[in-house]
């Protein structure tokens, strides 16, 4: 997000004597005349210095005491085979489809030949797949997926009720068409007579690896273009963040650990990570680290606060409560803390780092004073601030938009509806993360203040 630079403030207006010589001594103290007292640049870099320093040591030890173990966990049950196993799934393609009665339907048993199922019109749909992977590979199976007729009355082998288009897949099932890559579930058939294993194949879910694959190529490219080598290390950071999160951020925290230590730790290894790689090791991204791991320290704070004061169990999700349910040593509410300040570090990260530039930028300008520099990059941040808190609300509102349609015909009053955990949440997420980015531009501004030389070159970044 770029802004409009300020002008720097301006400089008091000097009076001299006519034709009198002017005195240099006496110029140069007016050129700072708003200026900070100078003995604080001499401590500003040791200071922060010492800060990350610290930070880096909690980071360090944090992670050797909550290093996962990698220890086997239950299975959640919708992830389980009827053996107790993860849940087999294998890849398949579908070939053909066609309208016929539910009953002439042998759903999932796969075959050898190719199914003859005769096109009768019925309620249902067969749907005709061809296994891609797995022990039945090369071998075709069928799905029947039961359309609305066969909840209308119109089919031979439905009830009377009327719901949604004839012709339409039922709520919840699948519309599929030739050519669809899907996933398929394999259970051990109960069934079956012979003495052989044998799986029945279900609709499990689409296989997005290839659409996936291009989205995520597609962004690349994007950011690489544009941002050129510092898009590229962005990139790599971003890498850097979701292993953080998948090697030992989740493992940490199905062990048991203390989810909010797991959490902090998490952000500010990222942190670390992410922030120097993608715009060096220099005083502005050193500024922007301690301005965002301040925030990160109000964002623990203040969520923390509100989900004691919201009174918030985080039982309102079904995921939540089956993680509960096969992880009881997790707690819930620390999960939602945890999940608060791992939210805002997008948006810190944006905050910090560009009002960490502004000042630099706004230092280096003729005649500035390092007061100017603030003044100046403050307002910079007021309009960031205006403008990210949209960002950060209405990000929050589109993902619980499923939530707030259902609540919108439930018939309730609106404050019930608002006061509701599911809405609560998303909430708390929101004044949360307002309240941090708010704080986060006065810290970073007034840090990289103190850092910066009034006056000097606004390249003047050297290595912390």
């Amino acid at each position: 997000m770029s802004h409009r630079l300020p002008d720097p403030d301006p400089q008091p207006e000097v009076s001299h004597p006519p034709h009198a010589p002017v005195d240099h001594g006496h110029h140069h103290h007016h050129s700072h005349g708003g200026d900070i007292p100078g003995t604080l640049t001499r401590f500003a870099k040791p200071a922060v210095i010492v800060v990350l320093a610290a930070a880096a040591v909690f980071v360090a030890v944090g992670v050797f005491l909550t290093w996962p173990s990698n220890a086997a966990h239950p299975i959640p049950m919708q992830y389980k085979s009827s053996d107790g196993g993860a849940l087999q799934v294998y890849e398949a393609t579908v070939v053909a489809t066609t309208r016929t009665d539910c009953s002439m339907i042998d759903a999932g048993v796969p075959t050898a030949d190719f199914p003859q199922i005769p096109t009768t019109g019925g309620p249902c749909i067969a749907t005709v797949l061809a296994l891609k992977s797995g022990p039945d590979e090369g071998r075709y199976t069928v799905l029947s997926i039961p359309t609305n007729k066969a909840q209308s009355g119109t089919g031979p082998d439905s009830a009377d009720m009327s719901v949604g288009a004839p012709d339409d897949p039922q709520p919840g099932q699948p519309r599929l068409v030739v050519d669809d890559s899907i996933k398929v579930s394999a259970m051990p058939d109960q069934s079956a007579e012979s003495s052989t294993a044998s799986l029945r194949y279900a609709f499990y879910d689409f296989a997005r690896g290839t659409p996936l694959i291009f989205w995520a190529i597609a962004f690349v490219l994007a950011v690489v273009v544009v941002a050129t080598w510092r898009g590229l290390r962005a990139i790599l950071g971003l890498a850097i963040a979701f292993a953080v999160l998948g090697f030992f951020t989740l493992p940490s925290i199905l062990d048991g650990n203390d989810v909010v230590i797991v959490a902090i730790v998490s952000a500010a290894a990222i942190l670390f990570a992410v922030l120097y790689l993608a715009h060096g090791v220099n005083l502005r991204t050193s500024a922007a680290l301690v301005g965002t791991l301040l925030s990160l320290v109000v964002a623990g704070l203040l969520s923390n606060a509100a989900i004691s004061t919201l009174s918030l169990t985080g039982l309102s999700a079904s995921s939540t409560t089956s993680l509960q349910m096969y992880q009881g040593t997790i707690s819930l509410q620390g999960l939602l803390l945890a999940g608060f300040v791992i939210g805002t570090l997008g948006v810190l990260n944006d905050v910090t780092i560009t009002q960490a530039s502004a000042t630099f930028e706004l230092a280096a300008m003729p005649n500035q004073t390092r007061l100017g520099a603030f003044r100046a990059a403050m307002r910079v941040g007021r309009d960031h601030i205006a403008s990210t808190v949209y960002t950060l609300v209405f990000a929050y509102a589109g993902s619980a938009l499923p939530l707030l349609l259902l609540f919108s015909v439930a018939g309730q009053p609106v404050s019930s509806l608002l006061s509701s955990e599911e809405v609560a949440i998303e909430l708390a997420r929101a004044f949360v993360g307002g309240i941090a980015l708010a704080l986060s531009v006065p810290l970073t501004t007034a840090v990289a203040a103190a850092l910066v030389v009034p006056g000097g070159k606004a390249t003047d970044v050297t290595s912390a």
